[in-house]
Formats: C-alpha cells, sequence, structure tokens
C-alpha cells in the first residue's frame, strides 16, 4: 500500500498521466525484497503475449548463497532491461526506427527498444549480443505439438506493437527476435503492464520517471537502487545457429545468474532494489 492505495492504482493513475506526455520516460523498479519467485509474472507475460515454447519474456533467476545454516535465496525477475545503449541494436544489419528494431526516442514507445517483425530477418545477432539474454528466436512451435491436434487457444492473436498477429505456420512473427516491450500495447490503453499488474507481492514499479510524482521516481529517490550489468552462466558447448534452438543453447539462453552493479555500459531502464 502507498499513502492507503494499492499500488497498482497509483501506477495506473501515473500511466495515465504519462501518456499525455509526448515523451514520456518508461522505466520499471523491480524491488528483490519483496519478490518470492511465484512467477505470477511470468505466467501472465506469457499468456498477455501468447509466448510459444523456447520465448520466455520475463523469466525468475533463483540465486542461494551462504552455508548452511546461514543460507539466503535471492529471486530475480528479468525482462528486457530497455537500454538507452542496446547492443542488440548496434549489430542488427537492418537497425534503424521503423526497420528491424531501434531505440525509441518519441511518442508513447520513448524509452522501449522496438522491433518491427516485418523486417526482421532472423539473423539472431541480437540475440547473442544482448548481454541479458532478453532477446530469443522464435521457432514456430507449440505447446501442443506432436499431440492429436494443436490447440485452437495457441493460434490465438496476440497484440504486440498495436498489431494483431495470429500464430499461424509460416506467418510473422514465426521466425524473428522477439522480447519484452513493457506492453506497449497496453500502455497506449492507459493500462499497467501485465508483469506488474499479476504481482500479488508488489514488488514491482513503472512509470514516467521524468515525472518526480510518479511512484516509481519517489520510491527509487527514498532507496538505493542498482543495474543489471549481464546474466551468466547456462551456456551450452556448439558452433551452430542454424535453428532458434541451437543459438539458444550456444548463448545460453536465457541464462541463470545476474550480475548487479552501479552502473551498466548498456544503459538498462530496469531498476532494481537489492536489500
Amino acid at each position: 500500500m502507498y499513502n492507503g492505495k494499492d499500488e497498482l492504482t497509483v501506477i495506473q493513475e501515473d500511466i495515465r498521466r504519462a501518456i499525455k506526455n509526448k515523451t514520456p520516460k518508461w522505466a520499471m523498479l523491480i524491488d528483490l525484497r519483496r519478490c518470492t519467485s511465484c512467477k505470477a509474472c511470468t505466467a501472465g507475460c506469457i499468456a498477455e503475449q501468447k509466448s510459444p515454447p523456447g520465448i520466455i519474456y520475463r523469466p525468475v533467476y533463483d540465486e542461494e548463497s551462504g552455508t548452511f545454516p546461514k543460507v539466503k535465496r535471492r529471486f530475480t525477475p528479468r525482462p528486457c532491461q530497455q537500454c538507452d545503449n542496446p547492443p542488440c541494436v548496434a549489430v542488427c544489419p537492418n537497425k534503424g526506427e521503423g526497420k528491424a528494431t531501434w531505440k525509441s526516442t518519441k511518442g508513447l514507445s520513448n524509452s522501449i527498444v522496438m522491433i518491427n517483425y516485418t523486417e526482421c530477418i532472423g539473423c539472431g545477432k541480437c540475440v547473442t549480443a544482448c548481454p541479458y539474454k532478453a532477446r530469443g528466436l522464435d521457432s514456430g512451435a507449440f505447446y501442443t505439438d506432436n499431440t492429436p491436434a494443436v490447440q485452437e487457444y495457441e493460434k490465438t492473436p496476440n497484440l504486440e506493437y498495436g498489431t494483431k498477429w495470429p500464430r499461424n505456420k509460416p506467418e510473422l512473427p514465426i521466425g524473428t527476435a522477439r522480447k519484452c516491450h513493457f506492453c506497449l500495447h497496453r500502455l497506449k490503453q492507459g493500462m499497467v503492464p501485465m508483469c506488474v499488474s499479476t504481482c500479488v507481492c508488489r514488488a514491482n514499479y513503472f512509470g514516467d520517471t521524468s515525472d518526480p510524482e510518479s511512484l516509481i521516481a519517489k520510491v527509487m529517490k527514498q532507496n538505493r537502487t542498482r543495474l543489471m550489468s549481464s546474466v551468466k552462466g547456462g551456456a551450452k558447448k556448439g558452433k551452430s545457429a542454424a535453428s532458434p534452438e541451437a543459438l539458444s543453447a550456444r548463448v545460453g539462453y536465457p541464462g541463470k545468474l545476474p550480475v548487479f552493479g552501479e552502473s551498466a555500459p548498456t544503459k538498462p531502464r530496469v531498476y532494481y532494489i537489492l536489500s
């Protein structure tokens, strides 16, 4: 609760105020002191984006430290960090506004790293360049593959980037790079991102950091925050990246161990409260 209001109510008010701003500086703050690894954010995200097997926009990492009997665990959700200096964009052979990928600097998508599925060639360079393992290639798989029939609910269109994308092979976004986009389609409607909405622990804050009256700005001012510098671990040996599955195995998507610091060269827009 914040001043007698549910944090979600305050965040939604902040978002609706922010969309009146021509260029809101969207950011997310995750309080790891509150996260219990219930993975409601992961499940909510998969349901909202109709994510197929192998595509996880918001994994939650489980770390254990210390020696018995003084053992600690920390749970870290990891969405796309929406970097202000995104290495994924730098390596794209078709980068630029309206092309395969770019860092938006205007409109309601300001501060979000965007993907245009119609321009993405599926080369996978952005997947390997991302130090957070926040991108994956859509292989076109269904959870109900190898059953008597692929279920219709898996073919339900998602609304990413404001476009309806029915899931029919070989139509887009199959074959393209995919990642979190702060639920831009929900923001346009004044709605809270799904991962924030489903968090029963209220561990997430979201809004326009250029608005000093926003809850995220106030909480960040009151707490020491850290940035994720990389995600390590989980990599498997392999040279071939001919398929999305092989590429994921080679880069260790989505990783296991988050590394935090006071700063990061990628300049993430996702902040964390560690303790």
